[in-house]
């Protein structure tokens, strides 16, 4: 990954062909010393997930991709050619999405291709097919460097960011609202005009600013709540499409 010095479809749940109306297998976590009763919930939960099983047998590095194909088979955003700029991109499965979707390795072939930016504070594993920098994207001349990484505008911005909690959730609602308007202006910089962003909130009545300050700058706004967030989750994904410069 390249560091730059300063200036994240279908359900994967079958019916049964046979017939006799067999269950899947739970997996059970016993408790630990050391471990709180949270923790092993948790832990419980991600190893009976059935996304996370697909995201495993799949070669994706986590359930998170679905989220974005889901997205993605409504709204139609990462097609063949697409100039994707990924916001908080690790682990890297929304990129490993987009590479597929965007035509990325479709170079030589006579296919339009695609092109594929992630950037993380963080340092992240190789994605073939994505051009992965170590940046954060609130610097003051983060934008500027985007484009010349691009070579010109980006159709799609996407973030799948959220702050580190708080455990207060009044806290941790205002905090993810902040860093998503943060990146709505940083993709009102980039984005060429008509395209696409999507990113991540959570439902808790402080995302109204955000809503007016998306429908002042696209033409079309649409909340959304993807069959692979856990349905306990108040997490959402706002999708706005049609960008106005």
């Amino acid at each position: 990954m390249t560091k730059i010095p300063s200036g994240k479809s279908k359900t994967p749940t079958g019916k049964n062909n046979s017939g006799r109306g067999q269950r899947d297998l739970k997996v059970k976590v016993k408790s630990a010393r050391g471990r709180k009763l949270s923790s092993t919930r948790w832990l419980q939960r991600q190893l009976n997930d059935p996304y996370v099983k697909r995201a495993i047998a799949e070669g994706y590095r986590g359930r998170a991709a679905y989220k974005i194909m889901e997205l993605d088979d409504k709204f139609r955003f990462l097609v063949p050619g697409a100039r994707i700029v990924d916001l908080g991109a690790a682990p890297g499965g929304w990129c490993q999405v987009a590479v597929k979707r965007c035509n990325v390795l479709a170079e030589r072939s006579g296919k339009t291709v695609g092109t594929i930016l992630g950037i993380d504070l963080q340092e992240m594993e190789p994605i073939t097919g994505c051009d992965l920098y170590q940046l954060d994207f609130m610097d003051e001349d983060a934008d500027e460097q985007v484009k010349q990484l691009l070579r010109g505008k980006a159709d799609v911005v996407m973030s799948d960011m959220a702050a580190s909690s708080s455990g207060h959730k009044q806290t941790d609602h205002l905090r993810i609202i902040s860093l998503c308007e943060a990146a709505a202006y940083f993709a009102f910089d980039v984005l060429d005009e008509g395209g696409t962003f999507v990113a991540k909130v959570l439902a808790g009545g402080a995302e109204g600013s955000l809503q007016k300050l998306l429908k002042k700058k696209f033409k079309k706004v649409d909340n959304v709540k993807p069959p692979a967030s856990r349905s306990d989750s108040s997490e959402k994904f706002v999708v706005a499409t049609g960008f106005k410069l």
